[in-house]
């Protein structure tokens, strides 16, 4: 049934229609290679070469490496289930379209004001990244911010956004080839980190692997504490087994953005087999990369001397550099520099590219604006595009996130668990539908990873909590005052149908 009011479902039939109506019609012209390439661009960013370092020394010591093998086994349940609905649903707005399909239209508009939130609070706070890495590569003169009377400003972040906003009105073909240059870039970087880093390693470091439990320095409070820590009373551990689970938590981020590969289906070619295929291969990639960085940085130094307040970290966090800075391989720190600034650019691209997605699929159904949804002559949504850039360019330039980061991990995983239900509810609902892939041991694979995703938002702080929440109640006033009035599958319901041609009434003969 498709339901009414603001539980009205839009068919997959209607979506997959709606991909060609004129005027919004976007370009297919990406293949599964071009789809890992982007998958890969936006997962390797700044993690691997500051949150590798900071986690193993605060929290989990060598078994770092295993926290990423738990995180990525997490991940991987939501990437299977990602990956079937893009296989069945291949249209723009992912997590978005495929809970119009499945739950209806007002949790759609929910989870696309979520992911609204979420693109673009990244892409405002990794184009600060980059900008303290531009820094870093000016050396100790290379400050980005500047100064207009009392407004300050950062002028990196402004120049990194202007230019992937005009890559990306340009073309997402050309946006692809510009992010396999820079990825390649970035992954040389890597490779080069894991390859020399081996020859420095003393496998004693590697001893004890899992370190002892220890009480955590310090317990937060009050709305900045966690979820799970205010309904339970529980404090926080340093090392052990809770803190490998507590990594395995916090390096879990360093996935998140494969989800943003599914936004692309409408403009892929073959995207039953393509997107599932670039979906999990970028998945794979990372992984591998991940955990290589871990076991090559915790067997060059000895986990404690990545504690934050070590003589050789002291009171900052530390980095991958810090490893190289202890046996003094100074060049290391430029590159890193370098490898770091590539693969924040690329993550910028992909998660503004997620961005203008998501928005184009809400106004092509007039939740949003529709004049948005208009694409210029080399089928990309330039309007969406200019847009997603200003804003996001004022985000960076002004203000400054702190917090906001958190904000983005809510929100990202608050969308694996809706996709990951609405597998079971399109499997239940729609058997019928062509499956270009299948997630395996359904139910159990899809709740596992409703559980695995639940598990993390709980070890998220309150305040994070709050704000979402607020977040989601302007979302709910936004959707009533306007997208519940000028949704198109709304207009579409209501309106009067043709009467049936009745039949002639019949002659009687006598």
């Amino acid at each position: 049934m498709p339901g009414s009011g603001i539980w009205r479902k839009k068919s997959v039939e209607q979506s997959i229609a709606d991909t060609d109506e004129p005027g919004t019609r976007l370009r297919r012209e990406l293949t599964a290679r071009d789809l890992t390439v982007f998958g890969v661009a936006v997962v390797i960013g700044a993690g691997i070469f500051t949150l590798t370092a900071r986690t193993a020394g605060n929290v989990a010591g060598p078994s770092i490496s295993l926290a990423f093998v738990l995180a990525a086994c997490a991940c991987g349940l939501a990437a299977l289930c990602y990956a079937e609905f893009a296989s069945t649903v291949p249209v723009a707005g992912s997590a978005y379209t495929y809970s119009y399909a499945t739950f209806g239209e007002f949790v759609a508009w929910i989870i696309g004001w979520d992911l609204v939130l979420e693109f673009a609070l990244a892409s405002a706070v990794v184009a600060k990244g980059w900008s303290l890495y531009l820094g870093n590569v000016f050396g100790s003169s290379g400050s980005t911010t500047a100064h207009l009377g009392p407004v300050d400003f950062d002028w990196g972040a402004l120049l990194i956004i202007g230019a992937i906003t005009i890559v990306l009105a340009v073309g997402t073909k050309v946006s692809s080839r510009v992010g396999a240059v820079v990825t390649a870039i970035k992954i040389v970087v890597v490779l080069l980190v894991i390859v020399v880093g081996a020859f420095y390693i003393n496998k004693d470091n590697y001893s004890p692997f899992i370190p002892p439990a220890e009480e955590a320095t310090s317990s937060a409070a009050g709305v900045h504490q966690s979820l799970l820590s205010m309904l339970t009373g529980a404090g926080g551990s340093t090392y052990g087994w809770y803190g490998l689970l507590a990594a395995a938590g916090l390096v879990f981020f360093a996935f998140i953005g494969f989800d943003v590969v599914a936004t692309t289906a409408e403009e892929t070619k073959n995207p039953q087999k393509a997107l599932p295929r670039g979906i999990l291969a970028s998945l794979a990639i990372v992984t591998v990369l991940y955990v290589a960085v871990t076991v090559v940085l915790t067997g060059m130094v000895k986990y404690t001397d990545l504690r934050t307040g070590s003589p050789l970290v002291g009171d900052s966090s530390a980095t991958l550099a810090t490893a190289f800075e202890a046996h003094g391989i100074t060049w290391a720190q430029m590159a890193i520099n370098f490898g770091g600034l590539a693969g924040l650019t690329t993550v910028v691209m992909v998660m503004m590219l997620g961005q203008t997605r998501v928005l184009f699929a809400m106004s092509r159904d007039g939740l949003m604006p529709r004049g948005l949804a208009k694409t210029g002559a080399k089928g990309t949504p330039v309007r969406i595009t200019l847009l997603v850039g200003l804003v996001v360019a004022v985000l960076a330039a002004l203000f400054p996130m702190g917090t906001l980061e958190e904000m983005v991990n809510i929100g990202t995983l608050f969308a694996f668990v809706l996709v990951c239900l609405g597998v079971l509810v399109l499997r239940r609902t729609r058997p019928d539908l062509p499956r270009g892939f299948r997630v395996p041991l359904v139910p159990l694979v899809p709740v596992l990873a409703v559980a695995a995703c639940g598990w993390l938002m709980l070890n998220l702080s309150v305040e994070t909590w709050i704000r979402f929440v607020v977040w989601m109640v302007v979302g709910v006033a936004v959707y009533f005052a306007y997208g519940y009035r000028k949704s198109v599958l709304g207009r579409r319901m209501a309106a009067p149908r043709e009467p049936s041609p009745q039949p002639a009434p019949e002659t009687l003969t006598v």
